[in-house]
């Protein structure tokens, strides 16, 4: 019986296989969308506890891989949801802008400031979307699959959150 079917039967062992071998990914996969390691970690740990809780409903043909970036997702859009986060202070992605002249320390805190602002205030759906393939250039299959859309749902929800971006920096006298 291979890892899968011993999972899907309730076999601690094989659980604790796969949970060695999918934690780093999901958790990479969590920090992603919450950008909170700490959450993060909560997040994944949850995540497992559920999957363990949910093995019966587990179809071994399936992977696994996705079944658990899929559980961790709505674990993720649910905390998204609940807290409405920003993006952490130090995760410097949203600043990357090579090849454009460096203004002053104060300006580039200020725009900053209200790029995090503008993405704390994107709803989940569109914010899971925008981190994954914003800021994480995760492929647009990828988070499709995480997230049980087509791949042309998570674009048009790239769209729209760009689109949410840009109205609420101009708002803010920012212009993207």
């Amino acid at each position: 019986m291979d890892l899968l079917q011993r999972f899907s039967r309730g076999d601690l062992d094989a659980f604790e296989t796969l949970f060695r071998g999918h934690q780093a990914e999901v958790y990479g996969w969590v920090v992603a969308l919450v950008r909170d390691p700490a959450a993060a970690e909560d997040l994944t740990i949850e995540a497992f506890w559920r999957i363990y809780r949910a093995r019966a409903r587990f179809d071994p043909s399936r992977s696994f891989g996705a079944w658990a970036r899929r559980v961790a997702t709505n674990l993720a859009l649910a905390h998204l949801h609940k807290t409405g986060r920003e993006v952490s202070e130090d995760h410097q992605k949203l600043d990357a802008r090579p090849g454009l002249p460096t203004p002053d320390a104060a300006l580039m805190q200020e725009t900053r400031d209200a790029i995090r602002r503008a993405f704390a205030r994107l709803p989940a759906k569109l914010k899971a979307v925008a981190a994954l393939a914003l800021i994480e250039q995760k492929p647009h299959a990828e988070i499709a699959a995480a997230l049980e859309i087509s791949v042309d749902a998570v674009k048009s929800r790239e769209f729209r959150a760009v689109r949410r971006l840009r109205e609420e920096l101009k708002e803010m006298g920012v212009e993207p």
